[in-house]
């Protein structure tokens, strides 16, 4: 059976979006991988189909209500599979979750709108609580279309070469290192030598301190982490572009 991803959204035309192009529509069309969307909305209530209602406790913005969020749970099909929710309250997503959800058989993804959703739904179907940055969007449709992007091309099968899988940002704990292709110069600008030697060795030990270099530079967070757990070769290094 091919990967599937389930969708509650109130906005089901949003999907497969980008994803019905390149790598993702490709593997969409020849069936490596599903994709179902659920209307949130046709599990509302009353005339108007109401999914949301005022937060106990005052405050500005309307949530999301848990009887209307369960049954659209329970619409879902495939109820086996792993329940995320996209909120900017939840942990950062990070290579390690995206290469988790693709070894599996799927997702459930609730697309969270307005101020939120009522949390007792959440804990109710233990739902994995998933952010893709340190900012808000208007809701969690964006959010889903990321999530799926990244775990769909990691799928057996989509890209390729399953080298490029291993062998970019985030693979191993550190930013990728820079690419350089035709012309050998340009605008007065050279490729590093050591990319033209035919020196496989040293190809892949310049692509090594550069991505390390690239790491320390701009991501010290993550720096930080890959020198508890492996000792670094920055000496002789290219400076971070």
């Amino acid at each position: 059976m091919s990967w599937r991803a389930e969708i509650l959204t109130l906005f089901p035309g949003m999907f497969p979006g980008p994803l019905g192009h390149s790598l993702a529509g490709r593997a969409l069309e020849t069936g490596l991988w599903s994709l179902g969307t659920h209307d949130l909305r046709d599990h509302g209530l009353g005339r108007h189909r109401s999914v949301d209602d005022v937060p106990f406790g005052g405050g500005a913005g309307m949530v999301l209500r848990p009887d209307v969020l369960d049954a659209g749970i329970a619409a879902m099909a495939a109820g086996d599979l792993p329940l995320v929710v996209l909120t900017p309250r939840g942990r950062p997503l990070g290579q390690p979750d995206v290469a988790r959800f693709a070894a599996g058989p799927g997702l459930r993804v609730i697309c969270g709108r307005f101020e939120g959703m009522d949390q007792r739904v959440l804990d109710a179907h233990a739902a994995e609580e998933i952010s893709i940055g340190d900012y808000v969007l208007s809701g969690g449709e964006p959010a889903a279309l990321v999530l799926l992007d990244a775990v769909v091309r990691l799928l057996p099968g989509v890209m390729g070469s399953a080298e490029s899988g291993r062998d970019e940002s985030f693979a191993d704990g550190l930013l990728e290192y820079p690419h350089y292709t035709r012309p050998a110069e340009w605008c007065g600008r050279a490729v590093p030598e050591v990319l033209l030697s035919g020196n496989h060795a040293a190809i892949a030990a310049w692509r090594r301190a550069a991505s390390e270099a690239i790491t320390a530079a701009r991501r010290p967070d993550l720096w930080a982490l890959h020198c508890r757990s492996v000792t670094p070769t920055l000496a002789g290094a290219p400076a971070a572009p």
